[in-house]
């Protein structure tokens, strides 16, 4: 199916998901991941009035960067190497998945802007997911006071591939607990107004629980 119609379809289900909450269906951002399509698709999604979109691996990004460049808002999803910092920090938009003070310390480093992270949390406890424990959050996004070229923009997590949603919700209500948290403190450096969760098989519940940003593939862009 065409990503057009694709888009349209995500952002009914979006307007329905925020009229049953009364959200604000504008107060949802979708980010297109396009890590296992062609360039020519990820042009596709543009031309279908896509904004934003999303890379998980360093040289995805750069051969989609090189080939589109700043037709698009870039979203670096994935893990990020520090030692790859430097060859994304140029074009990307906004980094999920800051999880640490080596990253931190290389971003700063490496930027000659102010970068947009979002603090990645594993709030499934999942050993095979990366991210900190929640009751890490408060002391990492504190010390990142230190480095003047980061602004943390919110939070993001991964809820578990399960098919409970009770557990799903769970993984994403705690994101929301622990962002209202970190607003609380008032910090100039992370205003964490935003929360990254959701993807193509729970952006709905998401949204339900918050989701300012939601990271749709499959269901979006397919896969080639």
């Amino acid at each position: 199916m065409a990503v057009k119609q694709n888009y349209d379809s995500i952002n009914q289900t979006i307007q329905d998901v925020c009229h049953n909450v009364n959200r604000n269906p504008d107060d949802v951002r979708v980010i297109a991941v396009t890590k296992y399509v062609s360039n020519e698709r990820a042009l596709e999604a543009i031309e279908a009035g896509i904004t934003d979109l999303g890379e998980n691996r360093s040289d995805g990004f750069l051969e989609k960067f090189n080939a589109i460049g700043n037709a698009a808002n870039w979203h670096f999803i994935g893990t990020l190497q520090s030692r790859k910092v430097k060859d994304v920090i140029d074009g990307v938009t906004s980094i999920h998945s800051l999880d640490r003070q080596s990253l931190a310390k290389e971003i700063d480093k490496r930027a000659n802007r102010t970068i947009t992270c979002f603090v990645q949390v594993n709030t499934s406890g999942e050993a095979s997911k990366h991210g900190l424990s929640p009751e890490d959050v408060r002391s990492f996004i504190e010390s990142l006071k230190a480095y003047a070229n980061i602004e943390v923009a919110g939070l993001m997590t991964m809820a578990p591939l399960v098919d409970d949603e009770a557990v799903i919700r769970d993984s994403f209500r705690q994101l929301r607990l622990l962002r209202d948290d970190i607003q609380q403190l008032n910090l100039s450096h992370a205003p964490c107004h935003y929360l990254s969760m959701g993807m193509s098989h729970d952006y709905h519940i998401a949204i339900e629980e918050g989701a300012t940003h939601v990271r749709i593939g499959s269901k979006l862009v397919g896969q080639d």
